[in-house]
C-alpha cells in the first residue's frame, strides 16, 4: 500500500495538492472578508457576522439566508422617497362629508359641494374653519367687510394709512 501511494504522491501531485489547499484558504479569508463588508454595508452588526463566518462554509450560507434584504443606503433612499410623497400628499385631503380627494386650498368640495373652508371678507384668502381671525390680513373671521374708504390695519406697518381699494 505504502509503495503504491508513494507511487500516486508525487511532486507534481503534491505541488498541485498545494496549489488547491492555498487557493481554498484564499477562498475561505476572501468569505470572511466579503460577509464583514457586507453586514456592514447593511447596517447589521458585522462583528457577529465576522464571528459566523469563521465556521467554515455553512457560516456564509447562514449569513445568505439571514442577512438584511436591503442596503443601508437603499433603505435609506426608501426612506427618503417615501417622505418626499407624503410632504407631496400632504397638500392633498379628503372632503369631510363625502370623502372625495381634495387639494389643502380648496374652498368646497368638488364632489358634493360641502363648504371645507371660509373666506376672508376683507382679503378673499382660504380660511380653515376653526380659525378666529385671518392671519393674513387680521381681521377676525365673520367681520363685515370693509367700505372701500376705510382705512386699512396691518399691524403698526407703515402702510397702514392706505385705503384698501389701492391694494
Amino acid at each position: 500500500m505504502s509503495e503504491l501511494l508513494s507511487q500516486l504522491w508525487t511532486p507534481e501531485m503534491q505541488a498541485a495538492f498545494t496549489v488547491v489547499l492555498v487557493l481554498l484558504v484564499i477562498l475561505y479569508v476572501l468569505s470572511i472578508v466579503w460577509v464583514v463588508r457586507d453586514a456592514y454595508l447593511r447596517g447589521s452588526a458585522w462583528y457577529i457576522w465576522a464571528v459566523v463566518a469563521l465556521v467554515p462554509v455553512l457560516g456564509v450560507i447562514a449569513y445568505c439566508l439571514l442577512r438584511p434584504p436591503l442596503l443601508q443606503l437603499d433603505k435609506d433612499e426608501q426612506e427618503l422617497e417615501i417622505a418626499l410623497k407624503q410632504r407631496q400628499l400632504m397638500k392633498y385631503g379628503e372632503c369631510a362629508a363625502c370623502g372625495y380627494p381634495v387639494e389643502a386650498d380648496f374652498v368646497l368640495c368638488p364632489n358634493c359641494h360641502t363648504q371645507l373652508k371660509n373666506l376672508c371678507m376683507r382679503c378673499n384668502h382660504a380660511l380653515e374653519p376653526s380659525w378666529t381671525v385671518c392671519p393674513y390680513c387680521a381681521t377676525p373671521v365673520g367681520a363685515p367687510a370693509p367700505s372701500g374708504s376705510r382705512p386699512r390695519r396691518s399691524g403698526g406697518s407703515s402702510r397702514s394709512s392706505r385705503p384698501s381699494s389701492q391694494s
